[in-house]
């Protein structure tokens, strides 16, 4: 037994036990409730122009003005690929400028595999494209896969409508707002931040 233990040279100085368990629960965390590590968020929706940019536009607005930032990030992506490298739709670019938001940088990519198990939460705008990262993330994913809206208490919808063919922006940033404020509340009491 004694060969597992490292051999200590005279005036070298060795961790505490306590200190080399404090060193390991910040360094790896303790992922779920107070985690040192970044948590990171995907917003999804179908082409990835129009409702998840905005959710991860408004949402990291949010972090920057709580200081989060350096503790929780964002990122958005679509099912489909028909959008990949363009920026977001100009009714979102529009509406998050007229609210001082920045959605500078944000360009369309498709969800990819790799998606799921990169990610701590995966937050769809809608049923259909949930079930559709459910899907490619199959069983045992450690992402949490949700709807946005499934944060806010008694909503009027359950699923985020997509303004590509109804061009109602301001209703949606209604929701999205509501559903990243509520998703932010969760994950901070989830994590104790």
């Amino acid at each position: 037994m004694s060969s597992f233990l490292p051999k200590v040279e005279k005036n070298k100085k060795i961790f505490s036990i306590k200190a080399k368990v404090f060193f390991l629960s910040e360094m790896w965390g303790k992922n779920r409730g107070g985690s040192c590590l970044m948590i990171k968020v995907l917003f999804v929706c179908l082409g990835n122009i129009c409702r998840s940019p905005m959710a991860e536009a408004v949402f990291n607005d949010m972090l920057k003005k709580s200081g989060l930032e350096d503790r929780i990030e964002a990122d958005s992506a679509g099912t489909g690929n028909w959008h990949v490298g363009k920026p977001p739709h100009e009714g979102t670019r529009s509406l998050l400028s007229a609210k001082k938001i920045s959605c500078e940088g944000l360009y369309a990519r498709q969800i990819t595999d790799k998606d799921p198990e990169a990610f701590d939460y995966i937050i769809a705008m809608d049923a259909e494209n949930a079930g559709h990262v459910r899907s490619l993330a199959g069983y045992g994913s450690k992402a949490v896969i949700r709807r946005l809206l499934d944060y806010v208490e008694d909503c009027e919808t359950a699923d985020v409508p997509d303004p590509y063919y109804t061009g109602n922006f301001d209703k949606v940033y209604e929701l999205v707002a509501k559903g990243c404020s509520e998703l932010l509340k969760d994950i901070r009491k989830e994590h104790k931040l």
